[in-house]
């Protein structure tokens, strides 16, 4: 017999594995498109309003990376925060919930960010900042501070604040010039939110 616990749930090494080897695959077909066809590569890969032209951009540009320097520092982050989030859920989940994140973070970019300029994104930043603040909220610090505010019956609504400064902080620090500063504030805010809730747990 085998339980549904170990019929659902696989070592936290394997979907994390999945999503690099997800992400270096779309990467390189990206850049032999571009090679080849640079409008094309855009088309076929790059999230860009109108998002309802090529709806199939929502997936394949949380994996496409701009170049070889952008695809590894955003792979580092996913096993560092990934590791320990696939590790308390199940391949399923763990997957949805990149791309979940890493749709719901560009669509974000492309539409705020468009209202002052027109712009396309490539990359799983936005879901590699999720996986970082789910590790940040869903962890005994953060459950430890969540009951001191409510001892010292700070307002929700500070805590809120609060939280967006923090999150928006972390964003300025660790996006480099240049970045999807839009997506990345908003896949942490995803991410710390999904943690609080623990939305993945099984």
């Amino acid at each position: 017999m085998v339980s549904v616990r170990s019929a659902t749930r696989t070592g936290p090494l394997r979907p994390v594995a999945e999503t690099l080897v997800v992400m270096t695959v779309v990467s390189a077909a990206f850049w032999l498109v571009g090679l080849l066809a640079r409008p094309l590569a855009a088309y076929l890969f790059v999230l860009s309003p109108p998002t309802v032209v090529h709806p199939w951009t929502l997936v394949t540009s949380v994996y496409a990376h701009a170049g070889v320097g952008h695809l590894l520092s955003n792979a580092v982050v996913v096993v560092v925060a990934g590791v320990p989030v696939a590790a308390s859920t199940t391949r399923a989940r763990f997957h949805g919930f990149v791309l979940a994140t890493g749709a719901l973070a560009g669509l974000a970019q492309v539409w705020l960010g468009g209202l002052l300029v027109p712009t396309g994104v490539v990359g799983i930043s936005g879901a590699a900042f999720a996986l970082v603040g789910y590790v940040a909220a869903a962890n005994p610090a953060a459950d430890a501070l969540g009951r001191a505010a409510r001892r010292l019956d700070v307002s929700p609504r500070l805590l809120v604040v609060a939280v967006g400064v923090l999150a928006l902080a972390v964003t300025v620090v660790f996006s480099p010039a240049g970045s999807a500063l839009i997506s990345h504030f908003v896949g942490l805010l995803l991410g710390v939110g999904a943690g609080r809730a623990r939305l993945l747990r099984v």
